[in-house]
């Protein structure tokens, strides 16, 4: 019997939809695995499908082709080492998250996802079905376990392997960041190791799709818990790991230990990941936004530089006449601090001609907000001109607390077609601005230093469409907002609970309300990373006409 039995690990970035692509990423780790002597090719699950492929998996014609896919893939590997790889699988009307093993040029068997999570990002149980509770399958004499995902997050999968004779777990995983996860994941999977007694590879995927963020951070315990390696958060990596037979059974040998980044760092490196991916995967090459002079576009633009490269961003300065020296010089700055194009675009003439064509009807009536939101959708209109004439795609730069409240002008600032802060509240945007200001990392194509000028940061937040204005005047202090949103929103909390934190409870209750009736807006946002279990979007999810409200 071996005494050594050696996995490849894929921690890959695939794309959903593209099965072709998918493959050849998995043709080429499982080449890198036979030049190893891999007895094994792992890859996470989904992979040859992409996730969260959400409906698309329940299409006939995907299921047909995912099959034609995979049964070439498994002709293409058939001398050589098994692989593993993630796929829908439909088995007559039914339709799986399965994980299968390629061997001998077909597959030689397959593990059917058992618990389907059913929250946040997440529905599954609409999507599949629930496959029983099984064993563990054999890659030459060894037995392994392979809990699918959230299988691992509850002990009766793993337990069950590990009593029909599994001799380690292989948990192969489609997991996307939020901030905190990686301590939450390790719990859970020390859990399984502690109760089993088994080792656990886990095996997560890297790259972005859509709002979701796959952060790899790949690892391996032995039993008793203890961390054997992990992988670098983020990156894509194959590779070649080994587990030793021991008197006590199989053991992980440690490798190097990566250390997973701070939540700053691993916030920002979302943020330009997702938007790095967001336009690879979609075909878009480059980007333009609106700068102006505030913290947010500021953020905005030096993200995109560090995901896409100074050559590929352009800034377009839209002034009016309520547009301070102080902001056209700090957009100015921080466009050649970054490195990136920079356009000048006044739209005085064109706000008079919309003044005097709206006259006869407005005539008799004093100005308000809609005078204020003729500037923004003006702004709108001109960024998706240049948009549409260049083929770059529009960026929108409001941030959570902003995108909470509807703080912003639909069909305005809130054009565009990606928004890389959208998960991100205004207190914590100044903080990373301060971050990226003191940090550089390989992964930044953007250029080191403090590329955000401090006035940016420091100066009193204004939407400068009219005279004097700051943000205090229609909102709480950001602090305070900030702080009772994440109540409100990302705990679910109530009106009490915000009282209980020390808040009004008439502000508390103006600011409910302010969420709800924005909903609509959130309905035709950009999507944007996700940095929280509290995003916009697949985690919450209201009706737009609603009328309840906290009646506490």
């Amino acid at each position: 019997m071996a005494d050594r039995f050696r996995i490849t690990l894929g921690q890959l970035n695939p794309t959903v939809g593209d099965l072709a692509g998918n493959a050849a990423l998995a043709l080429q780790a499982w080449e890198q695995g036979k030049a190893d002597g891999a007895d094994l090719v792992a890859l996470p699950e989904m992979f040859i499908a992409g996730y969260n492929a959400q409906d698309l998996v329940m299409k006939r014609a995907f299921q047909l082709d995912v099959m034609t896919h995979i049964e070439a893939l498994a002709a293409e590997c058939a001398d050589g080492p098994a692989l593993a790889i993630g796929a829908p699988w439909a088995e007559g009307a039914q339709l799986f998250n399965a994980y299968l093993i390629l061997k001998n040029g077909k597959i030689a068997s397959r593990t059917l996802k058992h618990e389907l999570p059913n929250e946040t990002v997440f529905d599954e149980v609409r999507i599949f079905d629930s496959g029983p509770l099984g064993g563990p399958y054999a890659v030459g004499n060894t037995r392994i376990g392979s809990p699918i995902c959230e299988d691992a997050w509850h002990p009766d999968v793993a337990e069950t392997l590990a009593e029909t004779g599994a001799e380690f777990l292989l948990v192969p995983n489609g997991s996307p960041y939020y901030r905190g996860k990686m301590e939450t994941r390790m719990n859970m999977m020390v859990a399984r190791v502690v109760e089993t007694g088994l080792p656990l590879i886990y095996l997560n995927m890297v790259g972005g799709q859509d709002d979701q963020v796959f952060d790899g951070a790949s690892f391996a315990l032995n039993p008793g818990g203890k961390l054997a390696l992990k992988l670098p958060a983020f990156d894509a990596a194959t590779v070649s790991i080994d587990l030793e037979r021991t008197p006590d059974g199989w053991r992980v040998t440690e490798g190097e230990v990566a250390i997973f980044p701070d939540d700053y760092e691993a916030d920002y490196r979302v943020m330009v990941q997702g938007l790095r991916d967001y336009m690879g995967k979609t075909g878009f090459k480059k980007v333009l936004l609106g700068l102006s002079g505030g913290i947010d576009s500021a953020i905005v633009a030096t993200i995109a530089v560090d995901a896409l490269g100074a050559e590929n961003v352009r800034c377009v300065m839209l002034p009016s006449e309520y547009t301070s020296q102080a902001s056209l010089d700090d957009a100015e700055e921080i466009a050649r601090n970054l490195g990136c194009h920079y356009d000048y675009v006044p739209i005085k003439e064109g706000r008079q001609a919309i003044t005097n064509t709206l006259a006869p009807l407005f005539a008799d009536r004093d100005a308000d907000l809609t005078e204020e939101n003729i500037q923004s959708r003006l702004r709108g209109l001109l960024l998706m001109a240049l948009s549409n004439k260049f083929g770059e795609m529009l960026l929108t730069t409001g941030n959570k607390s902003e995108v909470a409240v509807g703080y912003a002008t639909i069909y305005g600032d809130m054009a565009g077609g990606y928004n890389p802060i959208k998960d991100m509240y205004k207190t914590r945007v100044f903080e990373t601005c301060r971050w990226r200001n003191t940090n550089h990392r390989d992964w930044m194509m953007g250029p080191a230093g403090a590329v955000i000028p401090e006035n940016i940061i420091t100066k009193p937040p204004t939407a400068e469409l009219r005279e004097d204005q700051k943000d205090s005047d229609s909102l709480p202090d950001y602090p305070d907002l900030d702080a009772m949103l994440e109540i409100l929103v990302d705990q679910d909390g109530s009106i009490e609970d915000c009282v209980a934190a020390g808040f009004d409870r008439a502000t508390a209750k103006k600011v409910e309300h302010l969420i709800y009736i924005s909903e609509y807006k959130r309905f035709q946002s950009a999507p944007g990373p996700r940095l929280t279990k509290g995003a916009f979007w697949l985690d919450r999810r209201y009706p737009i006409v609603n009328r309840w409200r906290d009646p506490s």
